[in-house]
């Protein structure tokens, strides 16, 4: 039996160059699912997405997935994408398992905690928010950081400071005074330890960074900037608080998960 990809629609394009096109999955001319792939708007033309890939129940487990994924990525091949990302439900083991096999690599993952109650502060330690003087500082770090981050992940620097710079426009367009955000710098005893950035995404309280100064590392001021966020999150009238923890970083990940965040997603990548 042969599996294909047949276009549904034409091929979409905007001005700054973004693909897109769905797709029937079809066995020898059979429908048996769906699927949609474009480029992807932040990280740009080189950088694919399967943004759905669909079998239906009856058809699965029979290698149908397997084979469209596989052409899903010769697609984007054929865009001149060098690399493609998937995002995948936490709980959806068979696409963990087939990501996996395919040799997709983890890049990041989105975790959520349902909020009650605001949580106490350790005694000594108080929040601030960010000045606006400090504010230019502070942003140049973040980019920084953020764009190393994915640079180390295997994004194309290019693509990795194109995602940098249109993250930060879309979610600070008013800088320190961007509405649903908060810029807090914690303090213990008097000093500056570190800093959080909450914002709101899809309607939910999100945390975007939490740092901690190095000097001031390894003595439980992340676990207290993330009670902070907890705390700021219930002002702004949420009840669920999430975030996006890079792969590879254990430490966070192992705090996340103490203080009651799970998986809800995970992003994977892969060359082409």
């Amino acid at each position: 039996m042969t599996t294909t990809l047949r276009p549904t629609a034409p091929e979409q394009r905007t001005a700054d160059g973004r693909r897109s096109r769905t797709y029937e999955i079809c066995v020898n001319g059979r429908p048996v699912g769906e699927a949609a792939l474009g480029t992807h708007p932040q990280f740009g033309p080189r950088a694919g997405s399967i943004e759905r890939l669909f079998v239906q129940e009856r058809d699965r487990r029979r290698g149908r997935g397997t084979v469209a994924a596989l052409a899903a990525e010769e697609v984007l091949r054929g865009w001149g994408c060098r690399w493609v990302g998937v995002g995948v439900p936490a709980g959806d083991a068979a696409a963990l398992g087939l990501v996996t096999a395919l040799g997709y690599t983890e890049r990041s993952r989105n975790m959520a905690k349902p909020l009650t109650g605001p949580p106490a502060l350790p005694a000594g330690s108080e929040a601030r928010p960010l000045d606006d003087d400090r504010f230019p500082a502070w942003l140049a770090a973040q980019q920084a950081d953020y764009t190393e981050s994915l640079t180390e992940r295997g994004v194309p620097r290019a693509e990795a400071e194109a995602k940098c710079a249109a993250d930060h426009a879309s979610l600070l367009p008013q800088g320190n005074a961007t509405p649903g955000t908060a810029l807090r710098v914690l303090a213990h005893e008097g000093v500056d330890v570190g800093t959080l950035w909450l914002g709101t995404r899809d309607g939910t309280a999100y945390v975007y960074d939490v740092q901690v100064a190095p000097e001031h590392r390894g003595r439980g001021h992340g676990r207290t900037l993330m009670l902070v966020a907890e705390r700021e999150a219930l002002a702004m009238g949420h009840d669920r608080l999430g975030l996006n923890v890079f792969a590879g970083n254990t430490p966070a990940l192992r705090l996340y998960e103490s203080l009651g965040y799970r998986a809800t997603s995970v992003y994977f990548n892969k060359a082409l």
